[in-house]
């Protein structure tokens, strides 16, 4: 591969090829089965082989495509066990790696942003990638003052390939309208778009990582290496090192995935109070647990800018649910645009959705886990009419907030991580911590709008 698909047509026979590969991988398996081996087997080999296709095609895509494996590879903890063994490994691997470019397209893509003089600006450049990600892969060097560093490289036609991926989204979205009528699919695709579109541009990234250097300087829980050089495609920062959370998931002690999961979790509350903006693609392969027991962080292409902090309204609401006045949080829930002018929900239903989640902020310490996270999915999952999901909208404002917050929880799920959450959120989240005898605004008599 010498650059990156980014005509439409071409991406989408790309992607076709999951679900025909799948169905061709089926028939192959009913041969197999009729040749004498074993339903189970003929299974295994089925999902193994299926596996591998969803790497090999969305790692080669990139773009969006590569951003939808990332989520799925997250959510994997969902999976029942029976089917997640083979998926596991292959999902995961697309947290680390995707297959990269070659040499001569990488000299190619540095000649053109720094000049035909590029290798003056580094005393060694190791033309082996150490990562390949969505838009951009990364090789290792070391900077003409000597310093070590990250080289940051966005594939050429990123930016096409990203749109034309969101542009066929925006059409499959429709479909989400009989499926779930209490959404509102066109501002959420609309804000996505947007939000992932500026991870194009690296000097916007360099910006908000140098931002989040400055504040997280010398910190006891977290490193950020900062920025040394910047374009528009192109990011140097310095290197760092330190075991890869996916390590952490897969071989680390409880009491290093405990770790791990609560200073994540600290990361991620903390940063909207203390830098403004939000960390907004917490997958594993961004990630790497140092040495001396900080949680380092990379990848500021995707943040969400929350120059007041995170949303009272959140924590408000959370209390006012822990509290158990459900009337003032459906006002809340309307008012912030959970739940739309013309849907009705039930109450109880809604309760019953909404307790699991909110658990881990009743209680002085919580274990996340993979039969928990299946049994959340399970729920999220049933489209039956009655389903109180399926009256519910993700406001554009909150896009953001939700996909770190999904994305995050299923990291958690991943690490099984026990530890005592509800004091971040105490710390952390405006509105949490408020007076349990006044929860409402006496002037009102309602929810207050405080977002």
């Amino acid at each position: 591969m010498t650059d990156l698909p980014h005509r439409a047509v071409t991406r989408s026979a790309k992607l076709a090829t999951l679900p025909l590969g799948f169905a061709g991988r089926t028939a192959l398996g009913l041969g197999r089965r009729l040749g004498g081996a074993s339903a189970e087997i003929v299974a295994q080999e089925i999902q193994q082989r299926t596996a591998d296709q969803i790497f090999k095609v969305l790692g080669e895509l990139k773009g969006g495509a590569m951003k939808l494996g990332q989520a799925l590879s997250i959510f994997e903890a969902a999976l029942p066990p029976e089917i997640a063994g083979p998926y596991r490994a292959t999902l995961t691997r697309l947290q680390e790696a995707a297959p990269p470019l070659p040499a001569a397209t990488v000299h190619r893509v540095l000649a053109e942003q720094l000049g035909d003089d590029w290798r003056e600006n580094f005393l060694e450049f190791d033309d082996r990638p150490t990562a390949a990600a969505s838009i951009g892969q990364v090789h290792r060097a070391v900077w003409h003052d000597g310093r070590a560093v990250a080289v940051k490289i966005q594939y050429p036609g990123a930016g096409k390939a990203l749109i034309s991926d969101f542009n066929q989204l925006a059409r499959v979205g429709k479909l989400f309208g009989a499926m779930l009528p209490g959404l509102d699919i066109k501002p959420v695709l609309a804000e996505l778009k947007e939000r992932v579109a500026e991870e194009l541009d690296y000097l916007k990234e360099a910006e908000a990582q140098h931002a989040f250097a400055q504040e997280f300087k010398d910190d006891p829980d977290f490193f950020i290496p900062d920025v040394v050089a910047a374009n528009e495609q192109i990011l140097v920062a310095e290197w760092m090192t330190g075991t890869p959370l996916s390590k952490i998931i897969t071989d680390g002690t409880p009491e290093e995935r405990d770790a791990a999961g609560l200073r994540l979790v600290r990361f991620l509350f903390c940063s909207p109070s203390r830098a403004g903006m939000l960390h907004a693609d917490p997958h594993p392969g961004n990630f790497r647990v140092m040495e001396d027991g900080r949680l380092g962080v990379l990848d500021f292409g995707a943040v969400n800018h929350l120059p007041d902090g995170y949303p009272a309204a959140f924590g408000t609401l959370t209390r006012i649910f822990n509290q158990g006045d459900m009337d003032a949080v459906v006002r809340g829930l309307r008012e912030e645009g959970f739940i739309r002018p013309h849907i009705e929900v039930d109450v109880d239903a809604l309760r019953s959705f909404l307790a699991p989640y909110v658990e881990p902020t009743r209680v002085e310490e919580f274990t996340f886990s993979r039969q928990w996270l299946r049994e959340r999915t399970a729920t999220i999952a049933d489209l039956r009419p009655n389903n109180v999901v399926r009256q519910l909208n993700l406001p554009a404002s909150y896009v953001l907030i939700h996909r770190v917050h999904a994305a995050g929880v299923g990291v958690l799920c991943q690490l099984g991580t026990t530890a005592r959450f509800r004091e971040e959120v105490v710390r952390w989240v405006p509105g949490f911590a408020g007076d349990p005898e006044t929860p409402l605004d006496d002037a009102t008599g309602g929810f207050r709008h405080t977002a």
